[in-house]
C-alpha cells in the first residue's frame, strides 16, 4: 500500500481523488466497501470496547444482591477501580487506532467529516464482525512491534527465515553487480517480518487479504515520528486466567524500533538494504495471473498455509510466481482457519464487514467461470505429513523438513500474542520445510 499523503482544508471528492480512477485502490465498490468499514471499525473501537469490556461487566455486577457487589467493590478488591483502570486502558488503545484512522483517512483522501456523497461516506460502514478485527489488530502490534512481543514471537521466526534464505538465496557480495533476490511474503499482517528482511538486504514484497491489518501497517511503517512512540495495553480485555491485575494491566511501548530510522542507519553504513512493497488482495487472485509468472526467487510463508480453504490453490499460486529453481520457506503449525465450517459459514466471514469476494457480483449457475480465490466452494484440512506428500505433486521437491518442538534457547513452543503471566498458556510446535521449483 503507498503511503498517500493528502493536503487538509477542503472536502475531498471523487474527481479529485486519483484513487476512484479506474484501477486505483477505491474504483470498485465492493473494495471500497472493504475499506470504508475497516475504517469504520478503527473509528468506533473506544465506544464498542468500552461497551463490552467495562460497561456490561458493571451492569452485571450491579444485578448482584447490593451486600455481595459491595464486597467486591470494597479493597482489597475493589473491582470497580479494577474497571475504570481497564477503561483508562481501552483509552489508551483508543488513541492509537484514531491515529490509524486518521493515517487511514488521509492515504485514501478521505475527510473525517461525514460526506453527503454516498461514495466518499465512510462512517457506519462496518458491521459487527468487523469490530472484533479491529480490536485483534491493535492487540497485535503488541506481538509484531513491542519488543517484548517481537523478542518472545517474531524473531526465532526471523532467524529461522534468515537462516534458510542466507542458505538459498544468499545476498549478494558488496563488489558483485547482481541485484539481490526477490521475496514475496503472503499473509503479511503487521509487516515486521517484512521489514526484518527489507532491512537485511532481500528484495520484499508483502502481500495481505485484510484492509485492517493494511492499514495499520501502513501507519507502523510510514508515520510514526521515533521509537516507542505509542503505548498499548494488549492484555487489559482479557479477565479470564489473570493472576493479577497488575499482570492485566501491563503496558508495552511500540514501535520498538523506528523503520525509516533503522533502514536510514544501514544506509549511512553503506550496508545493503532492500526493497521493501505491500499489495493489497487476496494472495490467490493476485498471484496466480501470467503478469507475475516466474516474477520471485523466494516466497515466506509464516503462520500462513492454514488459512488455506483450499492448499492445492496456495500451492499452484506460489508455483505460478515462483522462478525454477525458485524457494519456497514454510514455518508455521497447521491451525486450519476453515476447520469443519461450510461454505456459508466461510463466506460469512471472508464477506464480513464489506471483505470483497471477487466474482460475488452478479453470478449464477450459467455464468462464466470467474475465480472467487479465497472465498471459491470446497475446503479440506491435512496433517503435516500429508502437506509435504501433496506440494512434491505441483512442481516442487522438499530439500528440507523438521518439527521445531520450541524457538532456540527457550523452554516452551511458540507463541502467538500470548501473554507470558497468563494461567492458560498455548504453544505451538511448528512445521518448518523448505521447497524448490522444480
Amino acid at each position: 500500500m503507498a503511503d498517500l499523503h493528502g493536503e487538509g482544508g477542503a472536502q475531498p471528492d471523487m474527481a479529485s481523488n486519483s484513487l476512484f480512477d479506474e484501477g486505483g485502490a477505491l474504483s470498485d465498490p465492493l473494495e471500497r466497501i472493504a475499506v470504508f468499514s475497516a475504517l469504520d471499525s478503527f473509528s468506533q473501537y473506544r465506544k464498542s470496547t468500552h461497551h463490552r469490556t467495562t460497561h456490561i461487566r458493571r451492569q452485571n455486577l450491579y444485578a448482584m444482591p447490593a451486600a455481595q457487589w459491595q464486597v467486591l467493590a470494597a479493597p482489597p478488591i475493589s473491582i470497580l477501580e479494577t474497571l475504570s483502570n481497564v477503561d483508562d486502558a481501552i483509552d489508551v488503545n483508543a488513541d492509537l487506532a484514531d491515529r490509524i484512522l486518521q493515517h487511514g483517512l488521509v492515504s485514501f483522501g478521505l475527510s473525517d467529516r461525514h460526506s453527503n456523497n454516498p461514495d466518499l461516506d465512510w462512517q457506519h460502514k462496518a458491521t459487527i464482525n468487523d469490530l472484533p478485527k479491529a480490536h485483534s489488530t491493535i492487540r497485535q502490534f503488541y506481538r509484531d512491534w513491542s519488543r517484548e512481543g517481537y523478542i518472545a514471537e517474531v524473531e526465532p521466526l526471523v532467524d529461522i527465515v534468515v537462516s534458510d534464505l542466507s542458505t538459498h538465496l544468499p545476498l549478494p557480495q558488496p563488489r558483485e553487480d547482481i541485484e539481490s533476490p526477490r521475496l514475496l511474503l503472503p499473509g503479511a499482517g503487521l509487516g515486521r517480518v517484512l521489514f526484518e528482511l527489507a532491512l537485511r538486504g532481500w528484495h520484499a514484497t508483502g502481500n495481505e487479504i485484510s484492509y485492517h491489518q493494511l492499514i495499520a501497517s501502513n501507519f507502523i511503517l510510514n508515520a510514526t515520528q521515533h521509537s516507542e512512540q505509542y503505548t498499548i495495553y494488549p492484555f487489559a480485555t482479557t479477565f479470564t486466567n489473570v493472576i493479577s491485575r497488575q499482570n492485566q494491566l501491563k503496558h508495552f511501548a511500540i514501535p520498538d524500533r523506528h523503520p525509516g530510522r533503522a533502514l536510514e542507519a544501514r544506509d549511512n553504513a553503506a550496508l545493503l538494504i532492500g526493497e521493501m512493497h505491500m499489495t493489497a488482495g487476496d494472495f490467490m487472485l493476485g498471484y496466480s495471473t501470467p503478469c507475475v509468472e516466474n516474477k520471485f526467487d523466494g516466497v515466506v510463508s509464516v503462520f500462513f498455509i492454514d488459512t488455506a480453504p483450499n492448499l492445492i490453490r496456495y500451492i499452484q499460486t506460489v508455483h505460478n510466481c515462483l522462478r525454477k529453481g525458485g524457494v519456497w520457506i514454510n514455518i508455521g503449525p497447521l491451525l486450519w482457519h476453515f476447520d469443519g465450517r461450510d461454505n456459508r459459514d466461510r463466506n460469512d466471514e471472508i464477506n464480513s464487514g464489506g471483505e470483497k469476494v471477487p466474482g460475488q457480483e452478479g453470478s449464477d449457475s450459467n455464468s462464466v467461470w470467474e475465480d472467487k480465490g479465497v472465498s471459491e466452494p470446497g475446503s479440506f484440512e491435512l496433517t503435516d505429513e500429508e502437506v509435504l506428500q501433496l506440494v512434491p505433486q505441483f512442481g516442487f521437491e522438499i530439500v528440507k523438513h523438521e518439527i521445531i518442538n520450541r524457538p532456540h534457547g527457550s523452554d516452551e513452543g511458540f507463541g502467538y500474542m500470548q501473554d507470558a503471566s497468563s494461567l492458560l498458556q498455548s504453544r505451538y510446535r511448528c512445521s518448518h520445510w523448505v521447497a524448490r521449483k522444480i
